[in-house]
């Protein structure tokens, strides 16, 4: 067994990857990142609160968490990409904006090592409203 300095959580593995967030809101979240991805997961943020004014902030699955009757989109740094999470990805009708990105079922990846498409994320983030209002 190997605990996590970081959140005391023990684990099988020496060094084993996991998810050790314990942050209360969105800005803990992000504090809690290293310095280099910071700036990154602030201009998300910035952008989908502008996208979803109406939005409640919250953490949910252990991700930053817009909600608005449901949650709207969950966002998290990985070591090499940023994670939208939108729901289910292929009903998203953004297929051609999303063709040169690693998709799977509900999450984007976004690599750090390429412009990230704030203007998408903030699409997707209206689209989900529409979504959500129209139920």
């Amino acid at each position: 067994m190997w605990k996590c300095n970081k959140c005391g959580k023990e684990l099988k593995k020496v060094n084993q990857n996991h998810f050790c967030v314990k942050a209360a809101s969105i800005d803990e979240y992000i504090a809690g990142e290293p310095e280099e991805i910071q700036a990154i997961l602030k201009k998300v943020c910035a952008t989908i609160r502008k996208a979803a004014p109406k939005a409640i902030e919250k953490i949910a699955w252990m991700m930053p968490t817009f909600w608005q009757g449901e949650n709207l989109i969950h966002f998290c740094a990985h070591k090499k990409h940023l994670g939208i999470h939108p729901g289910l990805v292929e009903r998203i009708p953004f297929a051609d904006r999303l063709a040169e990105y690693k998709t799977s079922k509900g999450a984007i990846q976004f690599p750090y090592d390429k412009p990230i498409d704030y203007k998408l994320i903030a699409d997707i983030t209206k689209w989900r409203i529409q979504r959500v209002e129209g139920k």
